[in-house]
């Protein structure tokens, strides 16, 4: 993985339960990792669904492999969450390819 196109720096992140006071579990999200990725557009769609105008992008990244990645987590990027849809090895643990999709409503 030739580290000069890994120019992003995204935050991973993994879906956790906490309790509040009152002992009721809240899930909230937690910072995994924060890591230099690469960013590959591949594309996006805008729709109608209830009334509105919605948009979805997909996009690729690729980062150093990492064993702990999976398609529940979520990424973070420039201020916008993006849903990981799944994760590939690429090579033999020489990086992973994260696909994911970014929403916003408007």
């Amino acid at each position: 993985m030739r580290s000069g196109r890994l120019d992003r720096r995204i935050t991973l992140q993994r879906k956790t339960v906490v309790e509040n006071s009152y002992g009721e579990p809240i899930e909230t999200w937690v910072d995994l990792a924060t890591v230099w990725a690469e960013y590959l557009p591949a594309g996006g769609v805008e729709r109608y669904a209830a009334t509105q105008m919605v948009a979805e992008a997909d996009t690729r990244w690729r980062i150093r492999y990492r064993a702990d990645v999976t398609p529940v987590d979520r990424l973070s990027y420039a201020g916008r969450i993006h849903d990981v849809t799944g994760v590939v090895e690429i090579g033999r643990r020489e990086g992973l390819e994260i696909y994911s999709k970014a929403r916003a409503e408007g």
